[in-house]
């Protein structure tokens, strides 16, 4: 990791194309004391598995409901101290060029910086080598994160399913 520690940002984690990554993410979260929350389909969160998700840090996300989660994320994180949100933009283990924005709002809103991180299969490692601080133009936003993304492209566990 060649960024500051923060004790609040969002951490945008990809490629995404693996159940793995989630395995290998929590981890290496965890190996640095960190307890980063994330976010998932509400539907992993049944009996029993959802109070072990719960406890690991999960948000239950239900995409048929329209809500104001990105609101809710950002006082949340305001509020809570050392509060760290691990999000994946392709929002899918599937091949996706239009990534959520969610995450940008969010740390726009919560004025944390958001830490860009390469689950890298290629080399066995996971770097973060950059953060940006959202500018208010969300599209300039994420071009710039994308353009950071697009020099990985064999970094996911199936790289033809990351698409930038």
């Amino acid at each position: 990791m060649t960024v500051p520690h923060r004790d609040k940002c969002v951490m945008c984690v990809a490629p995404h194309t693996s159940n793995y990554d989630f395995i290998y993410a929590i981890i290496y979260d965890r190996s640095y004391g960190g307890r980063a929350h994330f976010l998932m389909k509400s539907f992993w969160f049944f009996w029993p598995l959802g109070i072990v998700l719960r406890k690991w840090g999960g948000v239950p996300v239900n995409r048929s409901q329209k809500s104001n989660l990105t609101n809710d994320l950002a006082e949340l994180m305001k509020s809570e101290p050392g509060f760290r949100l691990a999000v994946t933009p392709e929002g899918t283990r599937s091949a996706n060029s239009e990534w959520k924005r969610g995450f940008i709002y969010i740390a726009l809103k919560a004025n944390v910086p958001i830490r860009l991180y390469v689950l890298d299969y290629s080399r066995k490692t996971i770097i973060c080598h950059r953060e940006i601080w959202p500018s208010g133009d969300v599209d300039k936003d994420m071009k710039e994160i994308k353009d950071y993304y697009s020099q990985f492209p064999n970094a996911g566990k199936y790289p033809a399913k990351f698409v930038v």
